[in-house]
């Protein structure tokens, strides 16, 4: 790739266009203009191949967002189309149930360790409402303590900033703890004694869990007699096949799994002991949709690939020697303070340096300006697929870490770094994993 990326003519042209039928001008927050620098950003894609994406201005990206996170083999591959053009010609959504439902059910039993009985649903906000639903059905309890980033339902969201529209009484029913703080969560569950539903947690994000945590919150739930659920939505078969509870050695009650289970397509699913399972002949969690069969004949495929291929393993080793280059690259620029490496192999990222004197909004900022330039499409993390082994691939991302930092490196040094940006800073969501 020669030359800078500049021209997002086409992408601010739709912005403008869609500012005017559609809030925030996309249907998901993270993929929206508050996560880029507007101006000096591609907003809307037009295709993507591999480990690839284009923008609607035909501008090329090794991509590392992958659709936050659902592309794990790479857009377009060859297997999964081709088992949804095989069902495709069988139907899309039909009027009974299909054996794709069966089969996946069985699948995912046989690779899951808490899974015993298996529900689908389209995204990771149905799995882990359902998840609270049928803890507070078998506890008769109301409140939910959680750990993590959890989805959009009022039960969880309430307890964040973004609670516009929640009711008080909603929000008061949830209760958050700080990762790999064992004892803030026993002293939540001694003063709600006898209150508490569920435990709802992302068993590992940003952050290793410290030796004894995972076990320690298992300890607690049972003692407690609180359902435990493992919200796996992105650690589901990308650090390992049966997920973190697998990788760790701790079972949950209820897993719920979904992103890179389908390659892309919209599904989702809740697993867990059939004793809670089961809970779902009576409490009313149905959908339209849950059977949808492309969606599932494409789990069935990717499955297939990520156990024949073991990719979690190919994901874990293209992310070491990356993370290794790109940290060479910060040091050569002079920024090896400034940004901070957080995640696994698995799911890596660089974050500004909480120690740092640099505002983290400028840091990110620049960050992602200067990669987009250099042809890296990048949020904080590095979002990993089997594509990314493509030859020459992570080599022109190491070039392209090293001439954006370079850039990055150049405009700290300047007299107000704040004018180095070519457009609007990004605005984040909401914090919520350290």
């Amino acid at each position: 790739m020669t030359g800078k990326i500049e021209n997002f003519s086409e992408s601010e042209r739709l912005y403008q266009r869609a500012l005017e039928v559609i809030p925030t001008a996309s249907q998901t927050f993270s993929k929206s203009a508050m996560n880029y620098v507007r101006g000096a950003s591609p907003l809307f894609a037009d295709r993507g191949e591999g480990g690839r994406l284009w923008d609607v201005d035909d501008n090329l990206y090794i991509d590392f967002v992958l659709g936050l996170l659902p592309i794990v083999l790479g857009y377009s591959d060859p297997d999964v189309d081709k088992a949804i053009t095989l069902q495709l010609e069988r139907g899309i959504t039909l009027s009974l149930a299909t054996e794709l439902e069966i089969e996946l059910a069985e699948r995912l039993v046989k690779l899951i360790p808490c899974a015993e009985m298996v529900r689908f649903g389209k995204n990771g906000t149905d799995g882990t409402s359902a998840a609270v639903r049928i803890a507070r059905a078998a506890t008769g309890r109301d409140i939910i303590v959680v750990c993590g980033y959890h989805g959009w339902q009022d039960w969880y969201i309430g307890s964040t900033t973004r609670h516009l529209g929640v009711p008080e009484a909603v929000r008061d029913l949830t209760k958050t703890f700080p990762y790999n703080d064992a004892a803030a969560l026993e002293y939540l569950l001694n003063e709600n004694k006898d209150k508490v539903a569920a435990i709802v947690l992302e068993p590992m994000a940003l952050t290793q869990p410290e030796p004894g945590f995972l076990e320690a919150v298992r300890d607690l739930a049972t003692r407690h007699e609180v359902v435990l659920v493992f919200d796996e939505i992105i650690t589901g078969f990308r650090i390992g096949m049966g997920g973190a509870q697998s990788e760790f050695g701790v079972t949950p009650d209820i897993g719920v799994f979904g992103k890179a289970m389908a390659n892309g397509m919209p599904i989702s699913a809740i697993t867990g002991r059939r004793d809670l399972m089961r809970y779902f002949e009576d409490i009313f969690i149905s959908g339209t949709f849950g059977g949808e069969a492309l969606s599932l004949a494409a789990s069935l495929a990717t499955l297939n690939k990520m156990e024949e291929q073991n990719v979690p393993q190919k994901l874990k080793a293209i992310g070491s020697g990356l993370c290794n280059q790109i940290t060479e690259k910060l040091s050569q620029a002079g920024l090896g303070e400034t940004y901070s490496r957080v995640g696994g192999d698995w799911w890596p990222g660089f974050v500004p340096n909480p120690d740092s004197d640099k505002d983290p909004i400028l840091l990110t900022s620049l960050l992602r300006q200067e990669l987009i330039a250099n042809g890296v499409l990048m949020g904080t993390t590095l979002n990993l697929c089997l594509a990314h082994t493509e030859p020459g691939l992570i080599d022109e991302t190491v070039s392209a870490f090293g001439k954006a930092l370079a850039s990055v490196a150049e405009a700290l040094d300047a007299p107000d770094p704040w004018l180095l940006l070519r457009g609007e800073p990004i605005r984040p969501v909401f914090s919520v994993r350290s």
